[in-house]
């Protein structure tokens, strides 16, 4: 060994070019950072709703959505949804009809998504990272309805975030039983059996079925210590 670090003879030499183009992202990936707080600082109390974007109007989940969502904006709270169609849509829409503002936090895809017209403040965002900052730094609730990849994806990050103590705890309310049920019993007999999870991960979510209940739940979670972050809980949202 002659202490000379040598190149894999797979690896090609760096090219400047590509170089330069992953220097110019970093900058972008930067301004939607920066639009992002500027923006959203001042919507605080907030709640984020996730949900289908596959949902269609005449659904009972849009409308069971929509209401959850007037009924947070008419106490008090923004809500922020992903700012497309569906349960997005439904989120915004009831938030719209509310005292409080409706955020869309919209995703550029190369199949588009169309963003929704329900929207006093509307962010477009090319990464899913950065959007996915936004709706967990200001928020006071996350509200999961029924949905797909993309919503248990959503499910898994605040879980997570929560679980690892990256963030404070907020409450994590899951809409409609009969849809997660299912899911929850595989994560009892499963991951809890298994060892992969504690038994008291699973009290960092709950399940409701009505929109009024949503609310409250909220509230109760609150209720003895206020919305704004503790010291200590304002320090962990300045790592995200």
């Amino acid at each position: 060994m002659d202490g000379h670090k040598h190149s894999h003879p797979g690896m090609a030499p760096v090219d400047d070019s590509m170089l330069t183009r992953e220097s110019w992202k970093i900058f972008q990936i930067m301004a939607e950072f920066v639009e992002g707080f500027e923006r959203l600082a001042q919507i605080k109390p907030s709640v984020s709703i996730f949900g289908s974007a596959r949902t269609p109007v005449d659904h009972p989940y849009y409308k069971l959505t929509e209401e959850i969502a007037r009924g947070l904006s008419d106490a008090g709270f923004s809500v922020v949804s992903g700012g497309g169609p569906g349960i997005m849509e439904a989120a915004n829409k009831g938030a719209f009809a509310g005292k409080s503002p409706s955020i869309g936090l919209n995703i550029i895809l190369p199949m588009e998504q169309n963003s929704n017209p329900y929207q006093d403040i509307s962010l477009n965002f090319k990464h899913f990272f950065s959007r996915k900052v936004m709706f967990v730094k200001y928020a006071s609730a996350y509200v999961v309805c029924p949905g797909g990849f993309g919503t248990l994806d959503e499910m898994a990050e605040i879980l997570t975030l929560v679980q690892t103590n990256k963030t404070r705890k907020i409450p994590i309310i899951l809409v409609h039983r009969p849809f997660w049920e299912g899911l929850l019993n595989w994560f009892e007999q499963v991951l809890v059996t298994e060892k992969m999870i504690s038994a008291d991960d699973l009290k960092l979510m709950q399940v409701v079925d009505s929109p009024k209940e949503v609310v409250d739940a909220i509230f109760s979670h609150y209720e003895k210590r206020g919305f704004e972050p503790s010291a200590e809980e304002q320090e962990k949202l300045m790592d995200l």
